[in-house]
Formats: C-alpha cells, structure tokens, sequence
C-alpha cells in the first residue's frame, strides 16, 4: 500500500551505523527527509546522496533532518558513507520492513529479491507526510526541486 500525503507516517525503529536504534518519532518536532536507495555504492544512488550532502546546507537553513534508508547491512552502509563524507544519517533497513511499510520495495531487482526502490518522503514536524515519491525505474532520481518547494513552504520554528 502506498504512502499518502497527508497521512501519518509509518514510525519505524531501525538501526544506524554506530549500531545505534534511530527512530522516526524520535524527529518530532522536526522536518524530515526520508531517501530510500537500492543499493550502497551504486553510481546512481551515489550520484543522489552525493547531491543532497552538497546542499545540506540548504536542508539545515530549512530545519529539516535528512536521512538514508537501504536494505544494506550496517557495515556496507558505514564503508559507504565513510567514502562518500555523507553528512547525514544512513539505516539499515536490512529486513526489509520499512521499505514494503513504505511501499518502496521491489519483489526482485537484477533477479535479488527485497531491494528498496528509489523513493522520497517528506514529513513535517507533526508526523505527516507532504511528500511521497515512489519510483519504479531505478535509473531516476527523485524530484529535489519540488522536495526543496516543499519543505520551504513548511513553517519553521519560532
């Protein structure tokens, strides 16, 4: 089932690399960008991660927390954002079930089963989603413009 704009958010507990519990609640309060990849080290999904840390200061200035989530294990992803200076938080969504709760899981990509699809959601500080972007073809990014227009017409704190 999809995720729809103006719903609740599916919270979630998973795990970053520090081997820390991240949980979507824990955010409340706060703008959240949720980047589901296929996989860690791929050009595409470096080239989308890649952009998103040059303009983290962009995501900063709109109070807005961005986090990474693939099917990776947590060591992949620590390698990955070592190499890479990511600038923001990766999970490991190594079960899969924060990707199908979110509707962005493939049945079977390159013949591997359970990889997340390129998808992006946006989720304001109460918990509901102003965004949702599923992709099918992995070769796409998501639409940062409209990702960017929609969080600067979110308010911010006070």
């Amino acid at each position: 089932m999809a995720i729809q704009i103006g719903q609740q958010a599916p919270d979630f507990t998973l795990v970053n690399i520090e081997k820390q519990p991240v949980s979507l609640s824990s955010f409340k309060g706060q703008n959240v960008v949720l980047l589901f990849f296929p996989l860690a080290f791929s050009s595409v999904c470096t080239a989308e991660l890649c952009s998103v840390r040059d303009e983290m200061a962009r995501y900063n200035n709109l109070e807005t927390k961005v986090i990474g989530i693939s099917i990776d294990s947590l060591f992949t992803l620590a390698k990955y954002k070592e190499d890479q200076q990511y600038n923001f938080e990766l999970l490991s969504d190594f079960n899969k079930e924060v990707s199908a709760a979110y509707g962005a899981l493939y049945s079977e990509f390159f013949g591997m089963k359970g990889v997340s699809k390129r998808a992006a959601f946006v989720i304001d500080r109460e918990g509901v989603v102003r965004y949702a972007e599923v992709l099918e073809d992995a070769g796409q990014q998501p639409n940062f413009t409209l990702i960017l227009k929609t969080l600067e017409e979110l308010p911010l704190t006070v």
